[in-house]
Order: structure tokens, then C-alpha cells, then sequence
């Protein structure tokens, strides 16, 4: 049965000569903004009272509505053009609603922000990073919402000569101008800036996580991310005639927070409640108490925010009945979603409204404004990605396995990265397709309107000294289904050697020494938890034989852990090579978990 508020997946699928295949939506690409202000005009005009964006004030929110918005947008907008030099605006600072304010003041008047992982900032060992990025984008301007906080930043010597804008001046630890005297000060046209403002216009520059070099600057304009939010209403129609309400920790240094939910708020005017907690586990709590106040119409995660979710909904009946009730859809990203997790959600929306809301995922990456492939109607499990979006191209080139590299190629996808003509030209093919190194199956394979399924990095397999190839990411999500509530995340071991190993990253802090956890239970645990999978398996490419599990946590300063959140394979294996040949040692220790 047809569900009119989502649009049917609908492939064409065409074979080529040289054996690839084309996947494209037979839906047209519908209306396109010509730039972000066009959104914010529209809805300060349509509903200008609703609230656009809000964020934690004291016991309440802080909440300002479309019309509120724009004016504080054109104010803002003509200060900045009152400002010496056109170089972009580096946002040190995480998300609030100041953030907001100056990305859009931006966009509006047709500079670009730079959004940059506020860990850079606040972790002294990834000052580097901060200022690598500061050397490359050369920021005439840059923000933070608190300076005491962000102060040692502030005070680095690549940054001196910089202009500072603050949301205060409390505890600044250089002078500042704070908002309210930018929002007063301002003389700059912002009529003639913004009626230069189009398609081409770049809005933002979002910087990879650079997990394997330093990161590279994603030239973002305003055609992609307004192309990309009409591909995704024109899969949801719904989201035309009722406007979203989400409660968000996403950071918008980030794809996926800060491009792809934050501008479906703004496209399609809906509210978006800043949520300042995380799914950690010292910052939880926050969270938790932010859905007490207010719950959304759609629910974005990745796999273990809602993990952590699902554990809070069962013990909290109250919450339960509030966050499914007028629930639209759930939506992870950034990793498979553990189907225990996944049929958790399910069940307990079922319990409550008597129906489960779509589950979706989807596939993209920064350099696609983000959304590609986008799941559209139900499924049965995790790890379907979907089918193209309207106005995309998705090339799949096939192996002898059953699977497909993926490139792609769009009106979303990126003009090429910042100085960085090399590295541009080595990303897309001769027919123009970027190189996503991603690779995909079919959900059925005489069936292209059932869409792709995520296959893993194609950079992440490995073989064994058997020669058998080991495809890393369906392992993993087998392995995480089975350590679910245990493990946090893992790395798969056992490139070049007989056997497959998993380094465990546990969920709870664990006493260790040496780097290895012994505690005879948890290990106990694992075992039983393991040893299904390894009776089980297919062969060796896909049998765990050993286990580690590691005491310390993965490292943000050593490059373990991108800004946001995943794991560094490659970095982890060399960090920790001492525990590698451990876990492979002829007699292992106690630490070791043999399966």
C-alpha cells in the first residue's frame, strides 16, 4: 500500500558498454530556491511568528521566529559588509542560535562561513588542526558565541590579527565586538549584496575530517544545498504542507547537522530546538532533559545516540508516549543502525501510536551537499541507503562479488575543494562522475526501485595471507548487533595475517593495564556474546577468532577519532600496533578473548 506523503522510488537503470550501470530517479527535480535567503524571505512572509530556531536559556528556550530572524539576518548582513576585507567568517564555536545567525547573515549578503569542529578549538593538542584550516581559508572574521570559553583559541599567534565577533564580551581575553553592537552599528547595501546573491554563490566551506591527510576545504554554494533540499521534499512532499520541528545535537561543522537539518528547517519552515547535550555519556542527561521540554516531528541520530535513546524511552513511559506521538520518520547516519536498535524503535512506536513512522537512512558525503541516495519507503532492516534522488546520476561499476563501486554526479555535488586543483581533478572521473571509493549492493537485484544497500569502503577491506578478501563493513554491522550495549565501536584486525581479530571500543569506561581491559566478566561476556557468530561462519573471511577489548578511549588529539566521531581505522592500528601483535600473540595473555 502507497503512502501519498512519500514519493514512490521509481530507478531507471541503464547498462553500459563498458559494463557500469546508470541509476537515475524517472521523478523530475521540482522548484529550485535560487539562494538560502530566498527560504527566509519566504517564510518570514508566509508564517512569520513560527519559531525558526531555539536554543537553552536558563530554565527555558530561547526561541526567535522567521520575522525576528530575517531582520537580525539583514542587520547582521550589513555590518559585515562594513567589515574590512571579503575573507570568510571561521565559526570556532558550536552551535547556537548566534552560529545560526551569522551563517545565514553570510549567505544573505553572499560571503561564506567556515564552521570548524569546536574541538580544534577547545582540545589544545588540535590547535594544529585550527590552525591549518585558519592558514587555508584566510578568514577576515572570526566567531565565537562565548570568548572565555573559546579564549585559548582566540589567543593563538595564527589568529592574532584577526577581528573577533562574539555573542558577549564576558571574559574575552582580546577585544571583541559583541552582537548587539554589530546588529547597531551596521550601514553596509544589504539590498544590492543580496540581489547579487545566486546559485553559484559559495555559502559555506565545510572541511573534511581528514582521516587519512589533512582536511580538505568543500566549496559549498547555494545551488547544492538548495538543489539538495528540494530532492529531499520532492521524496517527502509532506514536508511542503507540515513543517518539521526537530530537537538537534548534530554539529553543524558537519554535513549532516549543519547542511542537510538545518537547511530542511529553514526550506521548509520548520523549528529547530538546539539540543546541548550529546549522546555521551556525561552529556546524556542534557539531552534527555531538552525532549522533557520538547519533542520533534522528525528524529535525527546516528546509531548511538539512538541506542542510548531507546535504553531512556524504556525506562521513561511519559517520554515514550511524547517522543513517537506525530512522529513522521526516524533518521540515522553515519553508520548501519544495530537491528536490534532499529526493531526497538519500531516496537515501542508501535506500542504507542499503533503504527511505526518510516525508518529512513540515506548516502552522501560532504562533497554531495550531502544527500545522494535516500530511503523512501518501508523497509525491513538497516543498511538500505535507498534509491538516486530526483536530478542525480549514480554510476555503479562492478566487481566479481555482487557489488559496486559508486560514483556520482549532480547539481548537489561540489565545484571541487578549496586551492586544491590536484586534488579536485583526481576526485572525478573522465565523464565527470565524483569518486566516492564507496561501494553498494542491490536490495534486489531485479529490482532497482528497492534501492542500494551501503557496502562498506572499498579502502577498508583487507585480505587474509589465504588470499580470501574481508568485506568490513557487513562484518561489522554483525558484530555490533551482537555486542550491542557493550561495545561502542570496534576495529576489524587482520590484514595480512591468518585470522580475523575485533579491538573492542567498550560503551562503559573499564579498568585496563597496558591498554587492555582483563575484568573476567566483561570478557565472559564477549565470548558468549561472540562465539554464535564465529560457529556460524562462512569461512574465515567472516570468523572472529580473538578478541581485545581496549581500556583507553579513542583519541581526538592523536587523530583516533575524526571531529565527528568516527573512527580512524588506519590511525588506530598504528597507535595501538603493541596491542595489535598482542591480541596475535602465539600464547596470549588474559586480555586476550580466544573464540
Amino acid at each position: 500500500m502507497t503512502d501519498a506523503r512519500y514519493a514512490p522510488q521509481s530507478v531507471d537503470c541503464q547498462p553500459q558498454a563498458d559494463g557500469s550501470l546508470i541509476l537515475k530517479s524517472r521523478h523530475a527535480l521540482g522548484p529550485v530556491a535560487h539562494s538560502t535567503g530566498a527560504w527566509l524571505h519566504h517564510w518570514a512572509d508566509a508564517t512569520p511568528d513560527a519559531v525558526f530556531i531555539a536554543e537553552r536559556s536558563g530554565a527555558g528556550w530561547r526561541e526567535l521566529s522567521y520575522r525576528e530572524t530575517l531582520q537580525t539576518v539583514r542587520a547582521l548582513g550589513a555590518w559585515l559588509l562594513d567589515q574590512p576585507g571579503d575573507g570568510p567568517v571561521l565559526v570556532l564555536s558550536g552551535n547556537s542560535v548566534d552560529h545560526a545567525l551569522v551563517a545565514l547573515a553570510t549567505q544573505y549578503v553572499g560571503r561564506a562561513s567556515v564552521p570548524v569542529a569546536e574541538q580544534y578549538s577547545l582540545i589544545s593538542g588540535a590547535h594544529d588542526r585550527l590552525v591549518y584550516i585558519a592558514e587555508k581559508v584566510q578568514p577576515a572574521l572570526l566567531f565565537v558565541d562565548d570568548p572565555a570559553r573559546y579564549g585559548d583559541a582566540l589567543m593563538l599567534p595564527a589568529l592574532a590579527g584577526i577581528a573577533v565577533l562574539a555573542s558577549t564580551d564576558a571574559g574575552a581575553p582580546r577585544p571583541v565586538c559583541t552582537m548587539a553592537q554589530a546588529l547597531a552599528q551596521g550601514q553596509g547595501d544589504v539590498d544590492q549584496a543580496h540581489a547579487a546573491v545566486g546559485p553559484d554563490t559559495v555559502g559555506k566551506i565545510l572541511f573534511t575530517s581528514g582521516s587519512t591527510a589533512n582536511p580538505k576545504g568543500v566549496i559549498t554554494t547555494h545551488r547544492m544545498m538548495c538543489v539538495n533540499q528540494t530532492q529531499i521534499a520532492d521524496a517527502f512532499p509532506f514536508l511542503r504542507h507540515s513543517p518539521p520541528k526537530i530537537v538537534d545535537w548534530l554539529p553543524w561543522n558537519h554535513v549532516f547537522g549543519g547542511s542537510h537539518n538545518f537547511n530542511m528547517m529553514l526550506a521548509n519552515g520548520g523549528a529547530l530546538y538546539i539540543d546541548d547535550g550529546k549522546p555521551i555519556e556525561a552529556l546524556f542527561g542534557r539531552t534527555l532533559e531538552n525532549l522533557s521540554m520538547h519533542t520533534g516531528t522528525l528524529a535525527f541520530n546516528v546509531p548511538v545516540g539512538f541506542a542510548r535513546l531507546v535504553a531512556a524511552l524504556r525506562k521513561d513511559d511519559d517520554l515514550r508516549q511524547r517522543f513517537f506521538t506525530g512522529l513522521d520518520f526516524t533518521f540515522y547516519a553515519g553508520a548501519s543502525l544495530p537491528q536490534e536498535t532499529w526493531a526497538a524503535l519500531g516496537d515501542m512506536a508501535q506500542e504507542v501510536t499503533g503504527s511505526v513512522p518510516l525508518m529512513v537512512s540515506s548516502w552522501g558525503m560532504t562533497e554531495t551537499a550531502p544527500a545522494v541516495l535516500l530511503t523512501h519507503e518501508r523497509v525491513n532492516r538497516s543498511g538500505i541507503v535507498g534509491a538516486p534522488m530526483n536530478g542525480t546520476e549514480v554510476k555503479l561499476i562492478p566487481d566479481d562479488e555482487g557489488r559496486y563501486e559508486c560514483r556520482v554526479k549532480g547539481p548537489n555535488i561540489m565545484p571541487g575543494y578549496l586551492d586544491e586543483p590536484e586534488k579536485t581533478a583526481e576526485t572525478f572521473d573522465a565523464d565527470g562522475f565524483l569518486i566516492t571509493g564507496d561501494a553498494m549492493r542491490f536490495v534486489d537485484p531485479q529490482n532497482p526501485d528497492r534501492g542500494l544497500a551501503f557496502d562498506g569502503r572499498i579502502s577498508e577491506d583487507f585480505k587474509l595471507t589465504s588470499g580470501t578478501w574481508v568485506r568490513v563493513a557487513a562484518l561489522r554491522g554483525q558484530i555490533m548487533t551482537a555486542l550491542q550495549g557493550v561495545a561502542a565501536d570496534i576495529v576489524i584486525t587482520g590484514h595480512d595475517r591468518a585470522d580475523l581479530g575485533v579491538m573492542i571500543f567498550p560503551a562503559s569506561p573499564v579498568v585496563g593495564a597496558d591498554g587492555a581491559c582483563t575484568d573476567a566478566a566483561l570478557l565472559a561476556d564477549i565470548r558468549d556474546r561472540l562465539a554464535p557468530l564465529a560457529a556460524n561462519a562462512t569461512g574465515s573471511s567472516t570468523r572472529v577468532g580473538r578478541a581485545l577489548v581496549l581500556s583507553e578511549p579513542p583519541s581526538l588529539i592523536d587523530q583516533e577519532m575524526t571531529a565527528k566521531g568516527n573512527l580512524n581505522l588506519r590511525k588506530v592500528l598504528t597507535r595501538r600496533a603493541d596491542l595489535v601483535e598482542r591480541l596475535y600473540a602465539e600464547t596470549p595473555d588474559a586480555a586476550v578473548v580466544r573464540l
